[in-house]
Parts: C-alpha cells; structure tokens; sequence
C-alpha cells in the first residue's frame, strides 16, 4: 500500500504576501508594455532614464519568484492528497491546463486576434511545462528534485552557444528547451517561444525542494532563508560582478559608477541567465523572511492577489489590453495606427512614466474588488475546479 504524505494544512502568509506584491508589480510591466509612449529600450543604458530603467527592472522578480513559489506551494499543497499518485495526476492535470490557458483565453487576451496568428508561450506556458515534469519528479525525495533544479540553473549557460539554427529542422527543439525565438510554423501561423522551457522547469523544481524548509521551526526556518538568500547574493556578485560565468552578455563598464551598478543588475531574462536568478531569487527568499510575521492592512491588501494569481492573472490581461483600446478610441487612431497585436500599438498617442503609473494604479484598485471576492468564494466553496483558478 502506498504510503501517505504527511498532512499540511495551514498556509504560508509570507507566500501569499510576496506572490501578491508580485502580482501588482508585474501588471505594472504590462501596463507600461500597452501604455508607454517611450520609443526605446527601458534597459537601454544609453537612452533609458534610470526611473524608466527600473520601472522595467524591478518587474524581473515577477517571473521568477511566481515559478519558485509555485513549486514551493506545489510541496505544501500536495501533503493534502492521499498519496503521491493522487498528487502526479493532480499536477498533471494542472499543467495540461495552464497550457490549455495559454494557448486560447490568455492567448487571445494578449492579441485579441481570433484568428491565433501568433502564439505567445510566456510565464503560463513554462509553469504549464514545470508542472508535467514535476508530476513525475515528485517520486523522487525532495532533496533529489532540488539537486535536479540546481543542476539546470547553474549548468543551462554553458550551453548559450548552441543555437537552434545549427539544429536544421530539428530546430524546435532547441527553442522549445533553451532559446527564446520565433518559429514560423506556416504562412499563416507563428510561435513565439519567449519562456523556452529551461532552466524554468529547475527554478520550480528548486522551489519544491525548498518548500521544505517551510516544515521547520519558525527560528531555524528564517536561519536557512537567511543563509540561502545571502548565499545566492554572493555568488550573483561573485559570478556577474567578475564576469566570470553565469549570463551570456557581460556588463561593461560606464561613464559613472552608478551606471556601473545598473549594467551589473541588468542580466538576461530571456531565458532568465543564472546571474539573473540569483540575484531575483535571493531577494525573493530574503523577502519571504521580512514577511514572515507581517500582518497589517498593506500586507492583507497584497494577500487578496496573492491568494488568487491565475484568476488576476487573467482578468489584467483583458482589463489592460481593454483599457487600451479605450485610450485608442478616445485618440481617434485609425485602423492602421492600431494594431491587433495592441502591445505599444499606442506609440507617440501613449503616456509618459507618470500616466504609465497613474493607469497602472487604476488597474490595481479595479482588480482588487473582484479579487477579493473571489478569494471569499474560494474560502468557503470547496468544488473541484476551484484548484484549477
């Protein structure tokens, strides 16, 4: 007989805190995606402004700590099941899901384009994947799935030179495991593979590892995030600030020390360079101490995002991309100055940094309502597809 998984009931308040807040920070990346009227790079050293810089940058802990908590909760929540066959089918059927997702309602939020001209495989699509892999994994001790994420976020660089083109008609493949690129399916159909699959699937399978930890006294508990956060600091220095391994583009050095601080900070994120998980990640980890016994009304007001991220997940999409259709109409711009894709389709008619972030503060505000309605509902309903949003 299969044994049980031993029983974890209560959740983890710093979790949900630091999923909310990166909930709100991402939208407002996607805010600035729709609304900017900023011609260039954000992360472009020698034209970005330092505010538009970190108005892109701080939105590089999004991705990552969703991934890595996913895992972490993926740990916790599976205790609840019976046994671990219950729990692979229950990530199973997750991930086939969150692709499903992706592919049609995210998909045509992100474009409004009925016809699905171009796919995007984004955020949902890599958790989708980590979590297919994870229900097998989960067989394993935990401290070997850990071993198996570390393995690829530390190793995945030495493979940066290896481009999909010298893979020929293989070249898919390669795009599907390691290389952000577009793939033209047909005349009329395209993918664009922006989360190929590694190293995200080791950041959720490091998560899981990590959701460990959680088990621990509370004193021991916070020592370990500690040392764990302050650890992956010190190798992000170590491997970024020498430019000894770990991102494909190595930082150069800039006319003041201050933007010296800004190239070093600025790493791959697509696929997301281990230089660029250390540093997001250590901060992450770092954070779930500081909200380890944070209950106020700021911190409640993150909770009602955090505790619902797939449904916000999918209502921003639709409420911003609305929005901006909105702004379009109220501009008066014709059919060729907007496009259905609507990602910076507003151009010089956009805003400027303080209308990014006054649209971005609206978003939140609309969003919270329904957000914390449905955390209720979830609260006291308990029917089978309310794990699936």
């Amino acid at each position: 007989m299969e044994a049980a998984i031993p029983q974890q009931t209560a959740r983890i308040h710093a979790i949900d805190i630091l999923r909310g807040i990166i909930m709100v920070i991402m939208a407002l990346d996607h805010v600035r995606d729709f609304f900017s009227n900023s011609p260039v790079d954000p992360l472009d050293l020698e034209k970005a402004s330092t505010l538009l810089f970190f108005t892109r940058w701080i939105t590089h802990f999004c991705a990552p700590a969703f991934v890595f908590l996913s895992g972490a909760s993926a740990f916790l929540s599976l205790s609840k099941k019976k046994t671990k066959k219950e729990a692979s089918l229950f990530l199973l059927s997750r991930g086939i899901w969150l692709l499903v997702l992706e592919l049609t309602i995210i998909g045509f939020g992100w474009q409004f384009d009925i016809g699905f001209h171009t796919i995007f495989a984004q955020v949902i699509w890599a958790i989708g994947w980590s979590m297919i892999i994870l229900s097998a994994l989960i067989f394993l001790k935990p401290v070997y799935v850990g071993v198996f994420g570390l393995i690829l976020i530390f190793g995945h660089n030495a493979y940066d030179y290896v481009k999909a083109d010298s893979w020929g008609e293989y070249k898919f493949f390669w795009m599907f495991l390691h290389e952000t690129n577009f793939y033209k399916i047909n005349d009329y159909e395209s993918i664009f593979l922006l989360y190929p699959l590694v190293p995200w699937v080791g950041v959720m399978a490091a998560g899981y590892a990590f959701g460990t930890l959680f088990k621990l006294e509370p004193a021991e508990r916070r020592k370990a995030f500690i040392s764990i956060g302050i650890s992956s600091l010190i190798l992000f220095i170590a491997f970024r600030g020498f430019n000894v391994y770990g991102d494909p583009i190595p930082w150069q050095k800039q006319a003041t020390l201050w933007r010296d601080v800004l190239a070093i900070i600025k790493c791959q994120k697509y696929p997301p360079s281990l230089a660029y998980l250390l540093m997001t990640l250590g901060i992450s980890i770092l954070a779930l101490v500081a909200f380890d016994k944070t209950d106020n009304k700021l911190s409640r007001f993150f909770t009602v995002f955090g505790r619902v991220p797939l449904f916000y997940y999918v209502l921003h999409i639709y409420l911003v991309h609305s929005a901006e259709i909105f702004v379009a109409k109220l501009e008066h711009l014709s059919a060729k100055d907007f496009q259905t894709v609507g990602l910076g389709s507003l151009g010089p008619h956009g805003f400027g940094l303080v209308g990014v972030y006054l649209v971005w503060l609206a978003v939140i505000v609309i969003l919270y309502f329904p957000c914390r309605w449905y955390m209720k509902y979830k609260q006291t309903h308990k029917q089978w597809w309310l794990s699936y949003l």
